[in-house]
């Protein structure tokens, strides 16, 4: 999949077929008027289609109240991130128009952009999100963030001997403790930029892995698993939702967060060429406002810094989606030989 991307993106195969389609106007609209214009509009045209990574169970949860509010149909294509990239990019390159709206990873937003598949939409919402949920050609705007905390078993690991920063980890009594995500080199490079930059950053990763060792599992769910199990007493790379999900059900987890946290967002964008534009604008606008709050409840980190967060309080640094796209095979390739190559030492 990410050969095929590389190549899609390299040839620039999809612009030309995506030149054919005009701005829709409402998208950039900036008068007093605009909600007003934009419901009136998509009530007209009765619904619109979401191609989306969203969990199925969540779907509902956002998607009803959306529906209920503005009696606008929501007919939804849900697949794993790699597959809705794919449809989305062949349909562009087919000049096919059945997307309106897609929500998924940023990284793979900013791919959409970069091959003129998305539309820019001006929106009074941006204000209010957090800094970097935007960016500057307005093409897509993150809409929750995907934070990644430190996991703990209860039964092994005292909340008072918990490290509470990066450095800490070299601790020895951290030893054969350790256990992280195989394919988190996102999170990865943003450390390594905490730590100081690439040489101190490397350089810390490799003092950890040769004192401590980190076990890699691949899987989120599966590393939370372990922690639940006590097979990995101390994970490094969850989403902040699963632990407190598992502890909820009583299980003998619980998290922290090493500050700064790290985290990837999810991002909403309007296809250029949607064939419900004025609907997509608007469930564009309603996932970067009245969604905001539906979606606290399911423990999802929203990016609307009026709405409060289940981790209020703890400082946040975004990866650059563009810099993933761009620097994903680099990464990669250090955590891998730095890390992963070194399972349990």
């Amino acid at each position: 999949m990410k050969r095929y991307l590389k190549m899609m993106l390299s040839a620039g195969v999809l612009a030309a077929a995506a030149g054919a389609f005009a701005q829709t106007p409402l998208a950039t609209y900036q008068g007093p008027d605009r909600m007003d214009k934009i419901v009136a509009a998509a009530k007209k045209e009765g619904t619109l289609t979401l191609y989306t990574t969203i969990a199925e169970k969540d779907l509902p949860v956002l998607i009803k109240p959306f529906e209920d509010k503005y009696g606008v149909k929501v007919n939804v294509w849900r697949a794993g991130t790699d597959k809705v990239l794919q449809r989305t990019l062949v349909e562009a390159k087919a000049n096919r128009n059945d997307v309106d709206v897609i929500h998924f990873g940023s990284p793979e937003m900013e791919a959409l952009a970069r091959e003129k598949v998305l539309q820019p939409v001006l929106s009074p919402a941006y204000r209010d999100l957090v800094q970097g949920a935007v960016p500057k050609h307005h093409e897509w705007a993150a809409t929750l963030l995907s934070v990644w905390v430190q996991a703990y078993n209860t039964n092994l690991i005292k909340k008072s001997d918990l490290p509470k920063t990066y450095k800490d980890l070299l601790d020895p009594k951290w030893k054969g403790k350790l256990g992280i995500e195989a394919k988190d080199e996102d999170w990865f490079a943003s450390v390594v930029d905490i730590m100081g930059g690439k040489d101190k950053g490397l350089k810390f990763f490799q003092d950890l892995v040769a004192k401590n060792g980190i076990t890699p599992r691949k899987g989120h769910t599966l590393l939370t698993n372990m922690v639940v199990s006590g097979e990995v007493p101390l994970a490094l790379t969850v989403y902040n939702y699963m632990p407190e999900q598992a502890k909820r059900k009583g299980a003998p987890i619980d998290w922290f967060a090493l500050e700064p946290a790290v985290a990837r967002s999810n991002a909403v964008g309007v296809a250029l060429h949607a064939p419900h534009p004025a609907a997509a604008l608007l469930f564009h606008e309603y996932m970067l406002t009245d969604a905001q709050k539906i979606m606290t409840t399911i423990d999802y980190v929203p990016s609307n810094t009026k709405v409060e967060s289940p981790l209020k309080g703890v400082k946040i640094v975004i990866t650059d989606p563009a810099r993933s796209l761009d620097e994903e095979d680099q990464w990669s390739a250090l955590f891998d030989k730095i890390v992963v190559k070194h399972a349990g030492r």
